[in-house]
């Protein structure tokens, strides 16, 4: 068959990406790239997986390496000098807690799509239920078009007293506690591996990390279901993720 391909992912939960590295601007995807988009999310409609959304941060990434592939007229995930996936993602601006990529050298993009498709590894991160951005990149060098497609979990850039917000409405929505105003106290016991900071002393405390903040965790639900506590307070605090992936850090601290 005519074509070559390469399937790459990463995945662990949960730091933060710094400039993108590619400024060729653009008025949207070419006609190939809206084709692999379009194709993408058919085939998770019909799975009944949500659709993905296109990301800039993974367009750069996904262009960067396309240039590269393009250029030396073969396909890898990374060439001597280039970074990995994982910081190629980052450099471009994307913040994520699963970043996977799929790479291939065909005719036509509905060759592309077909063989990835047909690949079990391809296909996997195509349908991936758990990434929800997608970067598409394919550049065309003679009779042959070079495609990357990045796709990550994207964790939306939030300010602490945003993160802090948002938890307390779930907090809320789910319980009768009074959320109370963050305090510095909060903030410093969620930087803390143990133990809780300031006076007053909290009866439970809920350390956790999360790529998204709509939901809290199950032990944290059982603790409010319980009815023994009237007050609750929120700290965020800069996420330390793992092995360069995003995350956001907080604590629940629950009073009687």
């Amino acid at each position: 068959m005519n074509f070559r391909l390469i399937p790459v992912a990463l995945f662990l939960y949960c730091s933060v990406a710094s400039a993108a590295s590619v400024s060729r601007l653009v008025s949207g995807p070419t006609v190939a790239e809206q084709y692999l988009l379009s194709a993408a999310n058919a085939e998770r409609a019909h799975r009944g997986l949500q659709p993905l959304h296109w990301d800039r941060a993974l367009y750069d990434a996904a262009s960067y390496h396309a240039e590269q592939m393009a250029g030396r007229e073969s396909i890898s995930h990374r060439y001597d000098g280039e970074p990995e996936l994982m910081a190629r993602g980052q450099q471009a601006g994307a913040r994520f807690s699963v970043i996977s990529e799929n790479v291939a050298e065909a005719p036509s993009a509905v060759m592309i799509q077909d063989t990835w498709m047909n690949s079990e590894k391809h296909r996997e991160n195509l349908l991936d239920p758990r990434v929800d951005s997608i970067g598409i990149r394919v550049i065309s060098r003679g009779d042959r078009l070079y495609a990357v497609e990045d796709f990550d979990r994207s964790v939306t850039s939030l300010s602490l007293e945003q993160q802090e917000t948002a938890v307390g409405q779930l907090l809320q929505l789910k319980s009768s506690v009074a959320v109370l105003p963050t305090t510095e106290d909060a903030r410093r016991t969620c930087s803390m591996e143990s133990g809780y900071a300031g006076d007053r002393r909290p009866w439970f405390v809920m350390r956790y990390t999360a790529d998204d903040l709509t939901t809290i965790p199950t032990l944290l639900e059982q603790r409010l279901a319980t009815g023994n506590y009237n007050a609750a307070v929120v700290g965020a605090c800069p996420a330390e993720g793992e092995h360069g992936f995003s995350a956001y850090s907080i604590a629940v601290l629950l009073y009687r």
